[in-house]
């Protein structure tokens, strides 16, 4: 997945290396804050000795302050009817 995809609401999720990525900030930053759960945009689920994660695409929209368009939002399915 490219960050336009992300930008343009298609996916349903976001690897941390991506949301690093779009925030200008590092993977290790995304995952402690996940884990901690101090970013509002996702959540951290250690599973044995392994953790993993999921990113809301439109959550993190809105912690960075994105509005993506209406069109957008109806290819994702975020629109309200």
């Amino acid at each position: 997945m490219i960050l336009t995809e992300i930008i343009e609401g298609i996916s349903k999720s976001v690897s941390v290396r991506e949301a690093a990525e779009f925030l200008g900030k590092s993977q290790q930053f995304i995952r402690i804050g996940l884990q901690r759960g101090i970013l509002p945009f996702g959540s951290a689920v250690k599973l044995s000795t392994k953790w993993t994660y999921y990113i809301s695409p439109s959550r993190l929209y809105d912690y960075a302050g994105v509005k993506p368009s209406i069109d957008e939002r109806l290819r994702s399915g975020q629109a309200q009817k």
